[in-house]
């Protein structure tokens, strides 16, 4: 019996069986697990700003006050403490990044679909490249090209050093930013998929051992499977304030007349 079940049972399951490939929709390549999630997202976001904001009311219902303090949180927390006072223009488009990844990280959590969007290298990639191109066109709008570079790029040190400092530089700023703000991203919430999968399935493991041992033990990797899943929701919601926070620190960076 075990070896029939090791038979019909495929171990370890494959990317076609679920993990990026859809098995209700279809297996083909623009159809997948992860696009079905990116569109629930989006309309999970414009349903809730345009019912809660559609007719604003000087007493908010629940629906408006969630999208208020919301927005209230972004403004007051990044785009005037950390960005200053240009940042209010800039509150729309956070308030959208910051709801766009809490609810892509909260798929990790959630029944079905168990995986984060985010743990796919190729989301947070976008993302980042986004507030990458935001930032150096607000730099250069506000500066001039000259100015943004030279202050992004040159020190305030002696000249014989500057052939060292700027390469120094411009690879920090114009390179590791953007591929440091993806990584953090995707290695938070694959790393809590990773552990949500190590207590869940070893739960299951070791209820299969069949011993009285295994069944005691089994009983703490779920309920540590528990206390994860709750972590991980802290988590998703920390790595999109994250992911959110840097870019209102380039944006301050770029608008930053000196270095």
């Amino acid at each position: 019996m075990v070896v029939l079940a090791k038979a019909e049972i495929p171990w370890p399951p494959t990317v076609d069986e679920g993990f990026f490939f859809d098995p209700v929709v279809g297996t083909g390549p623009w159809v997948t697990k992860f696009t079905i999630m990116l569109w629930i997202a989006i309309a999970a976001l414009i349903v809730l700003f345009a019912v809660a904001l559609r007719k604003p009311k000087i007493v908010p219902t629940k629906g408006q006050w969630i999208a208020e303090s919301v927005m209230d949180f972004v403004r007051n927390g990044i785009g005037r403490e950390i960005i200053g006072p240009k940042g209010d223009k800039f509150v729309p488009y956070l308030t959208v990044l910051f709801c766009f990844i809490a609810f892509m990280n909260v798929f990790g959590i959630i029944p079905l679909a168990q995986i984060s969007p985010m743990t796919h290298i190729a989301f947070p990639v976008v993302l980042a490249i986004i507030s990458y191109v935001m930032y150096i066109f607000v730099g250069i709008q506000n500066s001039g090209p000259g100015k943004f570079f030279k202050n992004h790029l040159i020190l305030p040190a002696p000249w014989y050093l500057q052939p060292l400092l700027i390469p120094i530089e411009f690879f920090q700023n114009f390179i590791v930013r953007p591929v440091t703000l993806s990584v953090r991203l995707f290695a938070n919430m694959f790393a809590g998929h990773l552990i949500l999968l190590v207590f869940t399935l070893g739960g299951f493991v070791l209820i299969n051992a069949g011993t009285a041992f295994t069944y005691g033990v089994s009983v703490f990797s779920f309920a540590m499977a528990i206390a994860m899943t709750l972590f991980e929701f802290f988590v998703a919601m920390l790595q999109a304030y994250i992911f959110v926070l840097l870019t209102g620190t380039w944006l301050q960076g770029a608008l930053a007349d000196e270095h």
